[in-house]
């Protein structure tokens, strides 16, 4: 049974280093676990979609609702899935410092991430639009 989960959260130390950290953390552990996904990050916060099976899925979610290294975890959209969008990726990366804000303005009211403010659906509408624009860095 495959799954996509998405999920925000605020990093509590925005430094690259710290988002370097998670990144690598992520494409260390989430193969052996059969999770594949991409994280966005800008202006302070992380937009993550998350696919594998039920129970990594959701071990890894508990997981980072306990990781002090985000606060503010908000689950966002959860659904039963026929295949992976993002099976490409251990842990796709997109910084949004480097993206083009008209494409954050076509999903929210201003050009920035915000995925507090918007559906989940939305949120994953934009992961889509980047993934389809070759926004999505460090492949593999």
């Amino acid at each position: 049974m495959l799954v996509r989960l998405l999920y925000c959260s605020r990093a509590v130390d925005s430094s690259p280093e710290a988002v370097e950290s998670i990144l690598n953390q992520s494409r260390q552990h989430n193969p052996v676990s059969g999770i594949t996904g991409i994280l966005c990050y800008g202006g302070g916060v992380f937009l993550q979609a998350l696919e594998g099976g039920r129970i990594p899925v959701s071990e890894l979610f508990g997981t980072i609702q306990s990781d002090g290294r985000h606060k503010d975890v908000a689950l966002l959209h959860y659904e039963e899935i026929f295949e992976r969008r993002f099976g490409g990726w251990t842990m796709g990366q997109v910084n949004l410092d480097k993206t083009n804000h008209a494409v954050l303005l076509k999903y929210s009211e201003r050009g920035e991430l915000d995925p507090y403010s918007v559906s989940g659906k939305v949120s994953l509408a934009l992961l889509e639009d980047l993934m389809a624009n070759a926004a999505i860095g460090a492949r593999a």
